[in-house]
């Protein structure tokens, strides 16, 4: 979203324009000379017509936060206010936080206020010696242009310091204020932030950033300067966003896949120069297909919005989802859970088995669509779900093998079953018309499942589930390892008799096993 008609300066709320003159009074009456700059973020969005309040407050005139938030209480006990709590948010690299910032609230609003700064960083770290600058200093060493915009409260307008932050903004372009490859050399994760901020805004990526951004000593320096947790961070953001799949399509075309999801060492198979490329197509299908869907498919569980982004993780990887590489001498293990885990760190919000799991569900959810749309044998399957002890009608196969699938994929089924209509009947080309096919598909078999009565049916049968106390309680003779195996046949007959009661139930257990001791007798 470029600016049209750029304005030349902001329109400022009510509320917005009681805390500035709230501010200039506190200069006025103890800090005279000082300039108060609102910067970065705030500037941009008001901009760009969008209302904001995170205010960030640069000083100047040798003052840090802290000291001005004592004049803002010196001010408020002097009008006879009450003071207000101030908190410090220490130097923290690790979050991308150079400089000590102090905090109070201005009329319920949380106002950050820190000096404004130059910084000046070490060959081998990205964290920086700071030090007090000009509000040119400070312009030039943020990440980009459209950041580096300051509004200046005394005198009511915009600083263009760069000289290109206006242009920029209006043109739709993510640029640096600095030459691109100095300022990623300096933190590598500015690369990351220009790919989240372009698909933000729909801005498109300056040709010498994307050069910078594509240069092995830039890749090489996000691998060792910037932590994984970092990494995570910021794809999570990307993946949260508007257009993730303009982040993605940028990440696989200036060659940061790889670095960005890292593999292990050694996969089976082995990855190939394309895996990158198939990843980020099945990615954009599945975005695509979702919107064409609509927001019921991620209408599972508490939260829509995880929901969108296991969806959208399940997909991305999908292409590498039976790859798995050697943990131990004898033990292996999935590549896309080390991408999760150790590639992108994540410990909340985005579950490596729950991945996992979609990516099982979805393979056997290719043939629950045969059998659901009647293209398959249901003799046949039939035949693979009974047994000597139980015996389901045809006219219930659907249900119980669908049922099955639910309970082990359970709130996340409708994001698996996605997954599966573009896997079937094969993974590589994702016409218009394809993704039209796999809509109609997806929504078929979702109304099938409705209409089976399935919806929630893992929640339903958790009261009827039986364990194994009470198998041996019906079946005492029964020897330990044939629990297991009771178990799941029991959930089918639950599936089968979703009116069934428990006493139905352990009444056909001890009948069931009737035939068993005559054939041993015989």
């Amino acid at each position: 979203m470029a600016v049209g008609a750029q304005q030349q300066g902001i329109v400022l709320t009510e509320l917005e324009q009681r805390i500035f003159d709230r501010l200039l009074a506190v200069v006025d009456c103890y800090a005279p000379g000082t300039q108060l700059r609102v910067a970065g973020g705030w500037v941009r969005d008001k901009l760009l017509g969008k209302d904001s309040n995170d205010i960030d407050i640069a000083l100047d005139n040798g003052i840090t936060g802290q000291d001005f938030c004592r004049k803002v209480n010196q001010y408020l006990e002097w009008i006879g206010e009450d003071q207000k709590g101030v908190g410090v948010s220490k130097c923290n690299p690790d979050k991308s936080k150079h400089l000590e910032t102090a905090m109070m609230d201005i009329f319920d609003i949380r106002i950050d206020f820190v000096h404004l700064r130059s910084e000046k960083y070490a060959e081998n770290s990205r964290i920086p010696t700071v030090e007090f600058g000009t509000a040119k200093q400070d312009a030039l060493r943020r990440d980009l242009t459209i950041n580096s915009l300051f509004y200046n409260i005394n005198t009511k307008s915009v600083e263009d310091l760069t000289k290109r932050g206006h242009e920029d903004l209006k043109n739709g372009r993510i640029a640096t204020p600095s030459p691109a490859k100095a300022t990623f050399m300096d933190d590598p994760l500015r690369v990351l932030r220009a790919i989240r901020f372009a698909a933000r805004f729909s801005f498109t990526l300056a040709e010498d950033l994307k050069e910078a951004a594509s240069d092995e000593d830039v890749k090489s320096a996000l691998r060792s300067k910037i932590s994984r947790e970092r990494i995570g961070e910021e794809v999570h953001r990307m993946m949260s966003g508007k257009d993730p799949v303009s982040a993605m399509c940028y990440i696989r075309d200036l060659g940061l896949f790889y670095v960005v999801f890292e593999f292990p060492e050694k996969p089976d198979p082995p990855a190939l120069d394309n895996h990158d490329g198939l990843c980020v197509l099945h990615f954009e299908a599945a975005w695509n297909l979702a919107q064409l869907i609509g927001c019921a498919v991620f209408s599972g569980g508490s939260d829509p919005e995880s929901q969108r982004r296991l969806c959208m993780y399940s997909a991305l990887f999908y292409p590498v989802r039976n790859m798995v590489y050697m943990v131990k001498k004898s033990k292996k293990d999935s590549v896309v859970k080390y991408i999760i885990q150790n590639s992108l760190k994540y410990k909340i919000g985005c579950d490596a088995n729950t991945i996992t799991k979609v990516h099982t569900a979805s393979e056997k959810f290719v043939e629950l669509i045969l059998v659901l749309e009647s293209k398959g044998n249901l003799e046949t399957v039939r035949e693979k779900l009974n047994d000597e002890y139980l015996e389901i009608p045809t006219d219930l196969v659907k249900r119980v093998l669908a049922g099955l699938v639910l309970c082990e994929i359970k709130e996340h089924w409708r994001v698996a079953l996605l997954i599966s209509t573009l896997s079937y009947p094969q993974v590589g080309s994702f016409s218009q018309d394809e993704l039209h096919r796999s809509k109609e598909k997806y929504l078929r078999v979702e109304g099938l499942i409705t209409d089976l009565g399935l919806e929630g049916v893992w929640d339903k049968m958790k009261k009827p589930l039986i364990d194994g106390d009470d198998i041996k309680r019906v079946l005492p003779n029964l020897g330990g390892r044939l629990v297991a195996e009771w178990i799941q046949r029991v959930v089918k007959w639950q599936l089968a008799h979703p009116e069934g009661t428990k006493e139905e139930r352990d009444e056909w257990m001890k009948r069931s096993q009737q035939p068993k001791r005559q054939k041993v007798g015989m």
